[in-house]
């Protein structure tokens, strides 16, 4: 018995190229920035570490969108407060990450702030940085 018919491959989507283009002027505008491709999306870095990603459509969701490195607390507040604007990415969403919609009327303004507060955050050296969100416990070690 086979598993079933496979589910149609989604069509590309032109719906990226703006945004992108908006997002890689807020990114690259930043100190020590490098992007580069990550889990097949394009990925924003400083210092070696990962603080911004695009989300295209990420395993079949609904909207363009950036998942954003920020400290312990600030997701819950953002999704509170806007949750038609954020959201909590899968992945890395246990973490504190947060997404933020592209796609529908953003204010970019209110964007590039939360992509230099991302920035900033992951910027810092880890010995001054406020905690990140963690995934739950797995348990005692072996």
């Amino acid at each position: 018995m086979g598993r079933g018919p496979a589910r149609p491959v989604p069509q590309p989507r032109d719906d990226v190229a703006e945004p992108l283009r908006r997002l890689r002027l807020i990114c690259r505008a930043l100190p020590g920035v490098t992007e580069k491709v990550s889990h097949g999306e394009p990925t924003f870095w400083v210092g070696g570490r990962m603080f911004a990603q695009l989300d295209n459509h990420h395993h079949g969701a609904p909207h363009v969108g950036v998942w954003l490195a920020i400290p312990l607390g600030a997701q819950e507040a953002l999704v509170y407060a806007d949750p038609k604007r954020y959201y909590v990415p899968p992945y890395v969403g246990t973490r504190g990450w947060v997404g933020v919609r592209l796609d529908a009327r953003p204010s970019w303004k209110q964007i590039g702030r939360v992509v230099r507060d991302a920035h900033a955050f992951i910027a810092r050296p880890a010995r001054t940085r406020p905690p990140a969100g963690r995934a739950a416990p797995r348990g005692p070690r072996r």
